[in-house]
């Protein structure tokens, strides 16, 4: 899943998600104060837009160009830079963001958690990590596309990883709140919530 790959399936239709943020992070971010806050795999730029329309400061990181000129083109708010790069190999500026989320991103497992750590890195001391997937239950494994559930971080995999210097907040399954993606079955979300301590 490269940038080609992304950009293809941006360029496939004209919009591909529903427009509104997810639900997750309208759950668990409502109510928390705004500051700095980085989008992983920000897509068309719903959550990014939601986040600076309260407050924070934004940015907004994905792969795919066609994304993001499609999510920078419904950005009125001044509050979110827009940065084409691979979360995976490229990381964050460490304890730079009051929240790191990382919403339905397919962040692949490695041997050294290089990625993963350099995401849990980016969260300042008294940040937040909000880390939502579909659960796994509604995966399943399609080989024809390279595709297998087990080959990802799930929350449960990140927070045996966290050491003393965060808290579990939430690490829970959940029925979803809204429709699924059109064309999949997703009906339940896994979710990470933790603060970082110092």
């Amino acid at each position: 899943m490269d940038a080609q790959f992304w950009d293809e399936m941006y360029r496939s239709r004209p919009q591909v998600f529903s427009g509104d943020p997810n639900a997750v992070l309208v759950a668990e971010a409502t109510g928390l104060p705004p500051g700095r806050a980085l989008d992983v795999g920000c897509g068309e730029g719903s959550d990014a837009l939601w986040l600076a329309r309260h407050g924070w400061h934004v940015t907004a990181v994905d792969i795919s160009e066609t994304a993001l000129r499609r999510a920078a083109a419904r950005d009125v708010t001044d509050r979110v830079t827009w940065a084409r790069a691979d979360p995976t190999s490229t990381p964050p500026p460490a304890g730079a963001f009051d929240l790191v989320s990382v919403q339905y991103f397919p962040l692949a497992r490695r041997p050294d958690h290089a990625a993963l750590r350099a995401l849990l890195d980016a969260v300042a001391p008294g940040g937040t990590l909000l880390f939502a997937t579909h659960d796994p239950a509604d995966l399943s494994p399609r080989p024809e596309q390279g595709f297998d559930p087990a080959d990802y971080y799930r929350p449960d995999d990140i927070a045996r990883l966290l050491d003393d210097d965060w808290t579990v907040l939430i690490n829970e399954t959940r029925p979803r709140t809204t429709p699924p993606p059109s064309g999949t079955h997703h009906t339940r979300d896994a979710v990470l919530r933790a603060r970082r301590l110092r």
